[in-house]
C-alpha cells in the first residue's frame, strides 16, 4: 500500500511543481511581479527569483513525476512549501492584498479578493506529501527503484 500511497504523493506534488513553474515560464514579467508583491527580496534580486524560480518548480516536478531522485527532489518541493507559506503568512500578517501568484498572475487585489488560508492550507498539505516522500521514496511506475543507491529499474 505504500507504493501507492508514495505514488499518488509523487504525482500530487510533481504535477503542482510542474504546472505552477509551467504557467509561470511563459510569461517571466508577470513571475517577477507576483516576487516583488511579497515586499520581501531587495530591489534586483526579485527579478532574479521571478526568472529563476519556475524552472526550478518544472525541474523539481519533472523528477518527482519520473520518479528519479525522489528523495532530494521532495526535500526541494518542501523547502519550497515552507518558503512559500512564510512568504504568505508574512503578506497577510503585513495586511498585504496580493495574489499568491503560485499558478501565474501575481500582484496587487482587492482586500477581499485574498486567499490567505486556502493558499497556506494547500501549501501544508503539499509540504506533508513531500515528508511523505522523503520518509517513503519508493513507489509504483518511478524510474527510480531504490534511491538510496540510484539504481535505476530495469
Amino acid at each position: 500500500m505504500k507504493l501507492w500511497v508514495s505514488l499518488a504523493a509523487r504525482l500530487l506534488l510533481g504535477g503542482v511543481m510542474l504546472v505552477a513553474g509551467a504557467l509561470k515560464v511563459t510569461d517571466p514579467e508577470a513571475a517577477t511581479q507576483a516576487v516583488r508583491a511579497y515586499e520581501l527580496l531587495p530591489q534586483g534580486f526579485d527579478g532574479v527569483v521571478g526568472l529563476l524560480l519556475p524552472f526550478l518548480e518544472i525541474g523539481i516536478g519533472l523528477l518527482l513525476i519520473v520518479g528519479y531522485g525522489v528523495r532530494p527532489a521532495a526535500v526541494a518541493a518542501g523547502v519550497f512549501m515552507v518558503l512559500f507559506i512564510a512568504a504568505v503568512s508574512s503578506a497577510w500578517a503585513r495586511g498585504l492584498a496580493i495574489d499568491c501568484g503560485c499558478f501565474g498572475g501575481g500582484g496587487q487585489v482587492a482586500p477581499g479578493d485574498t486567499k490567505y488560508l486556502q493558499e497556506i492550507l494547500r501549501d501544508v498539505g503539499l509540504l506533508v506529501a513531500a515528508g511523505w516522500l522523503y520518509l517513503n521514496p519508493l513507489s509504483r511506475f518511478a524510474l527510480e527503484s531504490e534511491p538510496s543507491t540510484g539504481v535505476v529499474a530495469s
